[in-house]
């Protein structure tokens, strides 16, 4: 059903990643699934808050990513499962959106956000992705025990 799944992970919260992590192993064993594990490194938003950082801190920002993303992965995803690490930076959800058409996959799993009051409802990204996107998303909400 699914060949090709997008995973997002939040480095900032890998603790609240887990449950989202769990599920996708399972669906890509279930499906023989290429996974497609994508972190963002969020942009500065206007640029003059990027001049108040040298121009080296947003390619350090990205390879310190990549490092942080290989080394979660090796821990949280088995070896039998088959995937690849994306780490870009930008407007978050407009990454997210990027990358479903660029991996072709049909299916993406995030976790709703950081368990803070204002998301009870949903984070903004995963309800601007569940809103764009042109391919099943799947929310994956942590339950709030520890894994």
């Amino acid at each position: 059903m699914y060949k090709n799944i997008l995973l997002t992970i939040d480095l900032a919260n890998l603790d609240g990643e887990r449950r989202a992590v769990d599920t996708v192993v399972e669906y890509a064993r279930a499906f023989g699934a290429q996974l497609h594990i994508l972190t963002v490194v969020p942009d500065f938003g206007m640029s003059i808050v990027g001049s108040f950082f040298p121009p080296e801190h947003e390619k350090r920002a990205v390879e310190t990513a990549n490092e942080q993303l290989h080394a979660f992965t090796r821990t949280a995803i088995p070896v039998d499962i088959r995937h690849r690490h994306i780490v870009d930076h930008g407007v978050i959800y407009r990454v997210i959106l990027h990358y479903t058409r660029e991996t072709q996959c049909d299916l993406v799993v995030m976790s709703s956000g950081r368990p803070d009051l204002e998301d009870y409802i949903l984070g903004p990204n995963a309800a601007r992705v569940m809103r764009h996107a042109r391919c099943s998303v799947l929310v994956v909400r942590d339950d709030g025990e520890a894994h």
